[in-house]
């Protein structure tokens, strides 16, 4: 741990990246930190900002649908450290294909979405038509 950084508590942590300590816990258990969480003396954990920083990927490769096995994967590659970059990058480049075409599905629907609203709005509007 950084001699400038002070440690946070499982509470800072869950503050500063809105999961709930119930969530933190679960990441832990699942393996998806890339660094074990230190305990101080009375078994409380003690995160550092790396371990905030990864959260924060790790909560952003959550949001765009990447399983959570899928998540502890690419966890278990960056903790092996260098040599593992190729499977690293196939395994982004994957998810990087299935949330394009997740967006691609979800801009259809937006369209029709947008159209279904014109019709009722212009079923709806008052002024006459010219």
């Amino acid at each position: 741990m950084s001699e400038t950084t002070a440690p946070l508590s499982i509470g800072e942590v869950a503050e500063r990246t809105g999961l709930s300590v119930h969530a933190l816990r679960f990441y832990e258990r699942e393996g998806i930190l890339a660094e074990p969480i230190r305990r101080d003396s009375g078994g409380r954990r003690l995160y550092r900002e790396s371990d905030v920083d990864w959260l924060t990927v790790c909560m952003v490769l959550r949001a765009s649908g990447m399983p959570v096995p899928e998540i502890r994967r690419y966890t278990e590659l960056v903790r092996a450290g260098r040599g593992n970059e190729a499977e690293r990058l196939a395994l982004l480049r994957e998810h990087r294909r299935r949330v394009e075409h997740q967006m691609d599905q979800l801009h259809r629907c937006l369209d029709l979405i947008s159209y279904k609203v014109g019709v009722y709005e212009d079923a709806l509007d008052p002024s006459p038509s010219i």
